[in-house]
């Protein structure tokens, strides 16, 4: 069947110039098997088992539509519209908590901990249907909903008997139900939270719901709600050559090893390299130094299961049992997926995202058996602090009069009485502060480093950061121009440490993916890339790049152009794509939407 899988590979390549690469790839060993592979990104780079039980008669009804409608079955579709539905009673939920004078970082680890309940029912951790039940005995109560949610969330700390629930309950443990402390709920409060219960959580998408959820939360932005978001398929199209070119490389020369094996009869070998793949899967790091709502990390989070469904498969075929292996903890998890953020109650929102997304991948594939207790683990792998920046101590500026120096705090705003147009509040007003002992921040060791730096130039740094933090910056990395722009500062990091990558002893960074504004060209921000790319000794090179794609602001929802680089150690080819076409809709012909050109790592 791999030999099968991989004609069908041939022949959708023979075929993708003209008609574009099909959704699905079925491969039939006739009276004993059907197996399918699907991409809906449709980029040739990702196809990766379609599980089904042809025993079900819905299943053999998908089977149908894989000839008659491929993309009916894209499971974004149905998972998007779903998760723009339940953040509707978020933002609702966030302005009541607000006006109650509630701190954000409260309101954030509240919210959370009821939508993670929410979903634990939908999924059958929890008894289902239990929780929203409990939420609706409290109507006409709303006053016992705070002792009753911080009894329940305190159970599922420790795990044991619940008196909410009358059942016994799972350690989910984690840290997200350490010291379960409730907001008191009023009755339209409890209402919404029965509102948000209501829904099938089993379908939100991560990859959505944590943009839609940081919105909620953040008044800065709650109004952008309704704005667009990131779609996943420009998310994956930057993950892609980032993390998984390089690890379905070795996953093809593995197989390659396989098959030697196999026709040796040598299966005691065959069995040894795939689970010695399996073990570096398993190992893999990938940082996101600007992980904002985790949007990054749970795509390659997804990806790599993925990948792991066929390494899990293969091991099944070779007589291993390793259905096992992620009820035991041997498998590809969050731990694997690190972060940095700044704001501490978004730095919980990418945690909650990333257990999200695994726990959903675990039940479509082991079905209702539980996953190993604790159900969370607290791995401290999305940390809060500075990105790019570290220090000793600040101090507060004064002018020569002693006189504290303030800036606009970026938060308040009021409505002009001419224009109607938000603008800053004169009022609102924070610190200017300056450091002390400036140095780069250190970031942890990864694979693969890949994310979404802040958009704003060199001109906005002093009015976004203000005076201090973009002296301070600019002090500690003298070799990055003024006149670059702020995501350079993450340019020039990752790019010291893939240079840095040992392949011999296969440590270090070995790609990494950013995104950046389009004016990355310009000489003014060229200089940096061209420091590392031109280097004598130990060089860097693009491997894939597009100089301009659509792209949509995390923070307000606007429509802006950006960059995609992808680069790695050594001096070797890259590919230089161009937009061709964007569609919501599939294209009758000719469906690709970048143009690919072979180049060198040039971007003028």
């Amino acid at each position: 069947m791999l030999r099968a899988r991989n004609q069908a590979y041939g022949y959708a390549r023979a075929v993708a110039k003209e008609d574009g690469w099909p959704p699905f790839l079925p491969a039939v060993d006739v009276g004993h098997v059907i197996e399918v592979y699907a991409d809906f990104l449709r980029q040739g780079q990702g196809y990766t088992q379609f599980p089904d039980d042809l025993h079900n008669p819905e299943v053999r009804a998908r089977l149908i539509a894989i000839w008659n409608d491929p993309l009916s079955l894209d499971p974004a579709k149905i998972s998007a519209a779903v998760t723009r539905k339940v953040a509707g009673h978020l933002v609702e939920l966030g302005q009541f908590f607000e006006g109650q004078g509630h701190a954000p970082e409260d309101v954030a680890t509240f919210l959370i901990r009821c939508l993670f309940t929410m979903f634990a029912e939908d999924v059958e951790l929890i008894l289902q249907g239990s929780f929203t039940a409990k939420l609706q005995d409290l109507r006409g109560h709303p006053q016992h909903a705070q002792p009753t949610l911080q009894s329940l969330w305190q159970t599922m700390d420790t795990g044991g008997f619940s008196t909410v629930l009358s059942t016994d309950l799972k350690r989910f443990n984690g840290g997200l139900f350490k010291n379960a402390t409730a907001l008191p709920l009023n009755a339209l409060q409890l209402g919404l939270l029965i509102e948000a219960a209501s829904h099938n959580w089993r379908e939100v998408e991560p990859a959505i719901f944590g943009i839609l959820l940081e919105r909620a939360l953040d008044k800065r932005q709650r109004h952008k709600l309704g704005a667009h978001y990131t779609p996943r398929a420009y998310v994956e199209r930057l993950v892609t050559p980032t993390v998984m070119e390089s690890l379905r490389a070795d996953w093809r020369d593995v197989q390659a090893s396989a098959l030697t094996y196999a026709t040796q009869d040598n299966l005691k070998d065959v069995r040894a390299t795939v689970e010695a793949f399996h073990r570096r899967l398993c190992d893999i790091r990938v940082l996101d130094p600007a992980c904002g709502s985790g949007n990054f990390p749970y795509v390659a989070l997804e990806l790599m299961k993925r990948l792991e469904g066929e390494v899990i498969a293969l091991l099944r075929d070779l007589g291993q049992d390793q259905a096992a292996l992620g009820l035991v903890g041997h498998t590809v998890d969050p731990h694997q997926f690190l972060g940095l953020k700044l704001n501490p109650w978004a730095a919980a929102v990418a945690e909650f995202v990333l257990w999200i997304g695994y726990l959903q991948w675990h039940f479509r594939t082991h079905g209702k058996a539980s996953p190993a207790a604790p159900v969370l683990r607290d791995f401290k792998n999305i940390e809060n602090r500075d990105v790019v920046l570290d220090w000793d101590a600040r101090r507060e500026r004064r002018d020569t009069t002693g006189a504290l120096v303030t800036r606009w705090d970026e938060i308040g705003t009021f409505v002009h009485n001419v224009t109607g147009e938000r603008v800053p509040d004169p009022q609102a007003r924070t610190q200017v502060l300056d450091y002390t002992k400036l140095r780069p921040a250190k970031w942890p060791v990864a694979d693969f480093i890949i994310g979404n730096p802040p958009f704003f130039g060199a001109s906005r740094m002093r009015e976004a950061l203000g005076d201090g933090y973009t002296e301070a910056i600019r002090a500690a990395y003298p070799k990055v121009p003024d006149s670059a722009d702020f995501v350079m500062f993450w340019w020039e990091k990752a790019a010291l440490a893939a240079r840095a990558y040992a392949p011999a002893h296969d440590k270090g960074c070995r790609r990494f993916g950013l995104i950046a504004t389009n004016s990355l060209r310009q000489t003014f921000n060229r200089k940096v890339l061209e420091t590392h790319l031109n280097d004598p000794t130990t060089p860097a090179s693009l491997i894939f790049a597009i100089p301009d794609h659509a792209w949509v602001d995390a923070g307000d929802g606007a429509a802006v152009g950006i960059a995609m680089t992808v680069a790695e150690k050594g001096r070797c080819e890259g590919r230089l794509f161009t937009v061709a076409t964007e569609s919501k809709t599939p294209m009758p012909t000719k469906p690709r939407c970048v143009a690919e050109y072979a180049t060198r790592h040039d971007l003028r």
